[in-house]
């Protein structure tokens, strides 16, 4: 990509804004257009390209635009390093909770015994899986704050394959034969590698979806007329493109995900669970040579320095005298029309300015905007109680019934592969055909979606759960089965059937709570990454990003308290609990941002800001003050300027 200045003066390697200036010679620009949404001329930009206007808007088709080829090396980036953490993380709960089998060394217990090394049970292996994926999810708020503070999201990318190799290698280590032979041993060296692994996966995360999507940015910035070779006028919308470039990202994500859960669980099953750890960590070393290989191909944001200090300190600038001891209260004064209106600094004069408020008028837009997206995503941690079943509770549950040969951890794959099947369906057929019909599916729109099909899946699980207690040959006539221990219960030996001990359910019922998940995840995992990239400042963007995943992170500390109903015969409960608490969050989540979905088109059609930071005072301001002020006459001319101030 060019490192020069595009036509929105803020999508090229030098990006950054500048300091506050007089907002006069802008206003006076705009006013000369007229009054906002009573102009519809046509416009364009300095390439020639033609923007829609108002009307088109309203009236054209909106599709998507051409993603480069450098796009899809990213993905493969994602791909390699989504194998390594699934293909490691597939076998944890067997590793941790299962003993070893008769006569192994390894773990591996062929194809009729357990694969099992700590014997520590299904209580301490849903809370470290539950564990690292807090640790995991955290890091990123971290990972983020550093990209955009210091490093730049390619230089951290770096860092963390750096932390996370060296956390794989531990892992290693923890599932070495002479290791395992000490199960407390292995479970502290274990512990340890987790550290190291949840910070690296977190760093990584937070950088490399926002990495992905500015280089479409970078070339199409804003929305532009594209006449068919059927004379069809059409709108080529940046922000759809987005949402198929990160459709698309996680088909890589969940190509890298299926291959490294099944492959590493038959290592598991018949090698042993060191080749389980080794094998991710080899094939983890193709992300820097890649990234090495195409380094000069990428277009690669520097960082600002100080961003997030900056935000802060406005919020506490609008918010000062109106603190409150009553939480409500306060609330309330930070939902209140004009919040940040006031501390623009155009309604500020120049002699009270604080020191720190180093930006324009457009940057308190962005960080209003991104507060928004901020807000949206308190509400994720009851969307992910659904997911986070994926990878203990569901995972134990299979274990229950008849594998027929299968392990037990290969088949919440059934997740990935629905994903690889409903992501083409939902990007080639489904969502082209809404947008012809005129049905536009906002971001909103899709995540209340994600809250409902959570709800259902776990509706699933619990009738699943029942019927397995039920029919379980352990039952007591009075109540439910124990079926974990089912097997020493009824005194039968290590190697005998399935069907002596275990309830005649085949695993496979649980396909329609696989399903179910991965539908709720193309409406509410995707769609938050695109939420959190177009509603971030661009200068924020890993941070913002690693908001959305700490949502996971709290997501998996709630879940710790569910713990306790991780065991029979109160696993009906915690599925039933889980369903009813998404549901209630679901209608909860509507209600609370219908008026925001409102919003959407004048939201990501925010001018891009001059920010002046400790790190981009060699930027082309005067350039980029130019961009700005047609980014703001677009704006104007389309309608779009009114409904945004209208929400400040």
């Amino acid at each position: 990509m060019s490192a020069g200045t595009t036509q929105n003066g803020g999508d090229a390697t030098r990006d950054s804004p500048s300091p506050v200036e007089e907002k006069a010679p802008k206003e006076l620009a705009l006013a000369a257009l007229g009054s906002g949404s009573d102009i519809d001329a046509g416009l364009r930009g300095p390439n020639g390209e033609e923007y829609p206007t108002k009307e088109e808007l309203e009236t054209l088709r909106r599709v998507k635009g051409p993603i480069n080829w450098i796009i899809y090396t990213i993905a493969f980036i994602e791909l390699c390093e989504r194998f390594a953490y699934y293909g490691t993380t597939a076998v944890f709960v067997n590793f941790i909770s299962e003993p070893l089998p008769p006569g192994s060394t390894t773990g591996a217990g062929g194809t009729y015994l357990q694969a099992g090394a700590l014997n520590q049970g299904q209580q301490a292996s849903t809370g470290l899986v539950l564990f690292n994926s807090f640790w995991s999810y955290v890091m990123p708020l971290l990972g983020g704050y550093l990209a955009d503070t210091y490093w730049g999201k390619y230089k951290t990318i770096h860092v963390a394959i750096v932390v996370a190799m060296f956390g794989h290698i531990i892992l290693i280590i923890s599932a070495l034969p002479p290791v395992i032979a000490n199960p407390r041993g292995a479970l502290g060296c274990f512990s340890v590698g987790l550290i190291f692994f949840g910070i690296g996966v977190g760093f990584f995360k937070a950088n490399i979806s926002p990495m992905i999507a500015e280089q479409y940015e970078s070339q199409q910035p804003r929305a532009i007329i594209r006449v068919l070779k059927s004379g069809e006028r059409v709108v080529v919308d940046p922000v759809i493109t987005i949402s198929v470039i990160y459709m698309r990202y996680y088909f890589f994500i969940n190509v890298g995900s299926l291959v490294g859960s099944i492959a590493m669980v038959y290592a598991e099953k018949y090698v042993g669970f060191w080749l389980s750890f080794t094998l991710p960590t080899a094939l983890f070393i193709f992300c820097p040579l890649v990234l090495l290989a195409f380094s000069s191909k990428y277009t690669r944001r520097p960082p600002t320095g100080s961003v997030l200090g900056k935000a802060v300190a406005l919020v506490g600038l609008s918010m000062k005298g109106r603190w409150s001891l009553n939480p409500i209260a306060t609330i309330k004064n930070m939902r209140a029309p004009g919040f940040f209106e006031r501390v623009k600094p155009s309604n500020i004069p120049v002699s009270e300015r604080p020191a720190w408020m180093t930006f324009d008028d457009h940057w308190v837009d962005e960080v209003r905007r991104g507060f928004k997206a901020c807000s949206v995503f308190v509400w994720y941690p009851i969307y992910w109680l659904s997911y986070n079943q994926l990878n203990n509770n569901l995972v134990s549950q299979a274990a229950t019934m008849v594998l027929g040969g299968v392990p037990n951890d290969v088949v919440n794959n059934l997740d990935p592969i629905a994903l690889l099947i409903f992501i083409p369906i939902c990007d080639k057929l489904i969502y082209p055909a809404l947008r012809r019909s005129g049905i536009n599916l906002t971001p909103i729109k899709k995540i209340t979606g994600g809250f409902v099909l959570g709800t259902l899946s776990m509706a699933v699980a619990a009738i699943i759960q029942h019927y397995i207690y039920m029919q379980s040959p352990c039952r007591d006539v009075q109540g439910y089965g124990y079926v974990d221990d089912c097997r020493s219960y009824l005194n039968r030996p290590a190697d005998a059937p399935e069907s002596e001990f275990k309830p005649p359910l085949t695993v496979w019922i649980q396909t329609p709570a696989y399903v179910l998940i991965a539908l709720a995840e193309i409406c509410a995992s995707i769609t938050g990454l695109e939420y959190a990239f177009t509603k971030a400042p661009k200068n924020m963007r890993g941070f913002i990003t690693g908001v959305f995943w700490f949502s996971q992170a709290f997501s998996s500390a709630v879940s710790q308290a569910f713990v306790p109903l991780a065991t029979d015969p109160y696993l009906v409960w915690l599925y039933m609990t889980v369903a009813i608490i998404s549901a209630l969050g679901g209608i909860g989540f509507w209600f609370n941002f219908a008026e925001l979905d409102r919003e959407e088109e004048a939201l990501n059609a925010l001018p891009d800001s001059l920010f002046k930071g400790s790190q981009n005072q060699d930027a082309d301001f005067a350039a980029l003050e130019t961009a700005q002020v047609e980014q703001e006459k677009l704006r104007h001319a389309q309608g779009l300027d009114k409904n945004s101030a209208e929400g400040a």
